[in-house]
């Protein structure tokens, strides 16, 4: 079956790494691994996130614009289903509903988010648009708890609710021999003592709330000073400069820049904990990632976070903003090893059971044969 793709938050290959993009990634990924013919349907991005009426409109206009050329380029070979990822407020989709009721296909969402506090505030017209996209869904598919009880009072029910968990492909494992190589070999490059526990931060740097969690992080840190570590950090963005001053001049810290594929995978291999306070996080890709690759973790407490990281089993959790348990979660971890290594082999088994792409393409096998969309043979 043919997939129009769309995702107006952020296209599939915008330059710029974020979980936002990944999460995109591996939705697309696993439809074309069920067989269907899957296309990228529009790089039209409808994001504005400064509250700004005018920009919006003309967003809307342009996004109504794309719709409409979109319908007459595709009028003799439309899609059998239009597939859109992560719409909000700030991201509504202008493309999908129309097209998809115009060619009387099916229109599946994947992570609606719904705010009725927005209602009446600076983005209430992508909130209308984003209200009435979710209402026409036939199928919405939810990875994040935290948003499933606002879409079901919008869609007054649970017809077309689905839900699931984030996912990716799960990598194959380094032997612990090529691990411990490529550890000596990263220490020598970047001066770092083998000796001591290794921990690491993935996380874009933009202002908001991950500029606030990597605030918290530099006050766990100052809090549990006297330990011996390291931490490495992987990211870059716009507020590198006001981020990297939180954490001074500590010669413990590396900051890499922005990572991604290999690099990121070397970093979660050799890595003995991942730790990020995830202020207001809906999930957070990287936590995911991290613990694919057999890290415990240390993160803060909410809904989406929760949904991947087991209090007690394969990481802990602390309240949102507290630093001081923060740091003495860290600690504790920092001070068990073999705490810290069953974590990490709980949490690869974890990802492996609920978070891995085959376990996602058999949900989203079900719900595209209740609409009709069969696999192919």
């Amino acid at each position: 079956m043919r997939i129009a793709f769309y995702a107006p938050m952020k296209p599939t290959d915008d330059p710029v790494p974020s979980g936002d993009r990944r999460m995109a990634r591996a939705f697309f990924e696993a439809l074309e691994g069920l067989g269907h013919e899957v296309t990228l349907a529009s790089r039209f991005r409808s994001y504005e996130g400064h509250g700004d009426l005018k920009t919006q409109i003309r967003l809307r206009d342009e996004g109504q614009s794309s719709a409409d050329a979109w319908l007459d380029n595709h009028a003799a070979t439309p899609p059998d289903l239009w597939f859109t990822y992560h719409l909000y407020h700030k991201a509504p989709d202008w493309l999908g509903p129309a097209i998809s009721r115009r060619f009387g296909i099916p229109y599946v969402v994947a992570e609606a988010s719904h705010a009725p506090k927005q209602a009446l505030g600076p983005w209430k017209l992508g909130y209308q648009a984003a209200a009435a996209a979710i209402r026409q869904a036939n199928a919405i598919i939810s990875i994040n708890p935290k948003d499933e009880p606002c879409l079901r009072a919008l869609r007054a029910g649970t017809a077309g609710m689905h839900s699931i968990a984030p996912f990716l492909s799960v990598p194959d494992r380094p032997t612990e021999a090529d691990r411990a190589a490529t550890r000596k070999a990263f220490a020598a490059e970047h001066g770092l003592d083998n000796d001591v526990p290794w921990m690491l931060t993935v996380a874009m740097m933009r202002e908001g709330d991950k500029s606030d969690s990597y605030a918290r992080l530099a006050d766990a840190l100052r809090i549990m000073a006297i330990r011996p570590w390291h931490l490495l950090i992987a990211g870059d963005g716009e507020a590198r400069n006001r981020i990297q001053a939180h954490f001074g001049n500590d010669t413990r810290i590396r900051f890499l820049g922005r990572c991604g594929g290999l690099a990121l995978s070397r970093l979660y291999s050799i890595s003995d904990l991942f730790v990020w306070p995830a202020i207001r996080e809906g999930f957070g890709m990287a936590l995911l990632e991290a613990q694919a690759g057999g890290l415990a973790a240390v993160a803060g407490h909410t809904p989406g976070v929760a949904s991947i990281v087991e209090h007690g089993s394969t990481g802990i959790l602390t309240p949102p903003g507290d630093a001081d348990a923060f740091a003495t979660a860290v600690d504790g971890l920092l001070k068990a090893p073999a705490r810290r290594l069953a974590y990490g082999a709980a949490a690869r088994i974890k990802v492996e059971k609920f978070h891995s792409t085959a376990s996602a393409q058999r949900r989203l096998n079900t719900i595209l044969q209740n609409l009709g969309i069969h696999r192919a043979a």
